[in-house]
This record gives structure tokens, sequence and C-alpha cells, in this order.
């Protein structure tokens, strides 16, 4: 199985259950008391909207998927009879300039077709060497798949180029640059939740997908406190439902330290370290990939098959949300399986679903 998203394993690919809000009160840069909420993810599908954009719409992949590599044709129902959440990964980076304003708004906004718009729009979060807070998913501006393609027209390692060369920097040729997150927020409506994905506070030795302990997470923790500080900062001014993840346990830990928004933990080969991760921060959701969902075709054969994560998570009171989804075939059997949420590259993956 090959993962849409490989994320972090190349420095140039960088890569909620229905449970009562909780309120914590923090202050701002002003001493002025204002509330981090732990949000949960539940509730935010069938928004109604009205009209249309003018957008090529796709849904990323063939409806009659080959039976000789995926077995069976048709998918089970979904055990509940509803749709999972539509979460736009990077904006549905399939069909929009990843990680831009643009995206967000063909993603979310108030004309795009019911069917097709986002419950909520996941977007990555990096640092520049100013210590701003930019959107944006790679360690490079360009030399992603290792050299092979250029996302941004600029180069550079991110955290130590300026802001201003960061968010000038053009996104795939399609006249929208690199965002500050802010921005992002601004054209990200009131009623759409986002997913905030913690990716890199400015340093190239960060311990990926791991379960840590001790004076290890300590110090892992505090070199994401300031970063985590400052992305939650820009959360505070708006009111979104807001999730939290990362591949970095200690990026987590700061985030439970700095506010009380909802999180979830990204593993990418150990459902057992997902798990783990999960329970000792009290993640309202996990998302692990595709490959370690059971009972789908796609399910990797590896030391994980004996662990139902979808049912496990469930169990203890957590959604399952899952990347990365390209294909209305893949949806409806992570839908048949019972999953929460699809992390999904194309806005029609759930249309015209029974």
């Amino acid at each position: 199985m090959t993962r849409s998203d490989d994320p972090e394993r190349s420095t140039a690919d960088a890569g909620e259950a229905s449970r009562a809000t909780e309120t914590s009160e923090t202050s701002d840069a002003t001493g002025t008391p204002v509330a981090r909420r732990r949000t949960l993810l539940a509730g935010t599908a069938g928004i109604a909207t009205a009209g249309a954009v003018g957008l090529a719409y796709t849904d990323g992949g063939s409806r009659e998927p080959d039976p000789e590599t995926t077995g069976t044709i048709e998918p089970p129902d979904p055990p509940s009879g509803d749709e999972p959440a539509l979460i736009a990964h990077r904006g549905f980076a399939g069909e929009n300039p990843e990680n831009t304003v643009a995206a967000v708004e063909a993603a979310a906004g108030r004309d795009v077709p019911e069917d097709r718009r986002a419950d909520m729009v996941e977007v990555d979060a990096v640092a520049t060497a100013d210590g701003d807070v930019v959107v944006f998913h790679d360690d490079r501006l360009a030399e992603r798949a290792g050299g092979a393609l250029g996302l941004t027209d600029a180069e550079g390692v991110v955290w130590e180029t300026d802001t201003e060369t960061v968010t000038s920097a053009e996104v795939l040729g399609s006249g929208e640059t690199v965002p500050l997150l802010r921005e992002v927020l601004e054209a990200l409506p009131a009623d759409v939740g986002v997913n905030v994905e913690l990716k890199n506070p400015g340093r190239g030795d960060l311990r990926f997908a791991e379960k840590l302990s001790g004076d290890e997470l300590a110090d892992r923790t505090a070199i994401w406190r300031p970063f985590v500080d400052r992305v939650c900062a820009v959360l505070d001014d708006y009111g979104n439902e807001v999730l939290l993840s990362s591949f970095h346990e200690a990026a987590l830990a700061a985030s439970r330290e700095t506010s009380s928004y909802a999180v979830a933990p990204i593993p990418y080969e150990s459902a057992e370290d997902g798990l783990a991760i999960a329970r000792a921060y009290d993640a309202e959701a996990i998302h692990p990939p595709i490959d370690l969902i059971r009972g789908t075709p796609f399910a990797a054969e590896t030391e994980n098959a004996g662990v139902d994560l979808v049912e496990t998570a469930h169990e203890e009171g957590r959604e399952v949300n899952v990347w990365t989804v390209e294909t209305w075939y893949e949806a409806r059997w992570l839908a048949g399986v019972g999953v929460d949420g699809v992390i999904a590259d194309y806005a029609g993956l759930l249309e015209g679903w029974p």
C-alpha cells in the first residue's frame, strides 16, 4: 500500500466522540484572559449551502475499482447509516493549490454545494525564521519528492527563511502564495471546523511518530511549546471548532499544557503507539493512515494486523479520522467499517451516496 501523504520520512516532504466541552483560561500577551476550548468533531455534518463555484470537480478515482486488487466491489453499508465527516486535506489538495486561502475557500465557502462542502478543513502549521505561523506542509519551500517537484517558486528551509520571503512564495504556479495561519482562518466560515496539524516548530531533528517518556518527552515538549503557544494565540481569536493533530507526541503534550483544544495523534506505522499516545493525552480523536484500518481491502499486512484501531478507539471514546482518502471507493469502505471522518484530497467523495 502506497500512502498518498508520505510525511517527514524525508526533509523535502516533511510531513470527537461526544464528550462534554471543557474550557480553561489562559492569558494573552496583555494579560487578558482568553478561553481555550477543548472542542469536538461530532455534529458538523450536513451544513446547508446554496449555489455553486466554478471548479472542475473530480472524485479523484474510478467508481469501478479493480476486483483483482481490491477484492469485493461493493463496500459494506456504514454501521450507523450515516456518512463520515468530510475533512478537506490541505483544502482538498487533489484539486486546489494546497494549504492556500483559495483552497480553503473552495473547500468550505458558502457557495460550495452541500455534498462537496467540507465539515472541517485540515491545514499544516510551520514556523518561519521570524517565528510567524504559516500554513505549509514541507520543510523546504521547493524540492518536494527529493527535488523532482517544486512546490513553490522559492527555495530554502521554511524555518530558516524570513516571513516575507515565505509568504511571497507562489504555490504550484497557481498565483496563490503561502499564507499566514491567520489569513486562512479569516477565509474560513465560522461554522466550519479547522484541523491544524502541528508540523514543525523550527527543527530538523524531531522525533517522528514515536511514543516518548521521561526526560526525553520533557525536553521535546519544551522545544514545541513556544510554537504551539503562537498557534493557539492565533486560534484564540476565532470561533471555529478546533482540532490540533501531530505526528509528534511532544507537540500534543505542549498543546495540552497550552490549551484545552481537542487533540489527535497521527500514527504512521504503529497502531499501538498511536493508541498509547491518545490515551496519554485523553485525545478526542486519532488520525491513522488508511492502511492501519482493519476490515478493508487497503489494510497492510503488518504487526498491527491484530489491532482493530477503529473498535478500540471507539471503545475508549475517541473518533477515528483516516488519511489520505483519494477515491469514492476508499471512502465507502472506510464508512463501512465505522470511521468517523475521511481526510480527503477530493471534494466529491461522498457525493450521491444513498
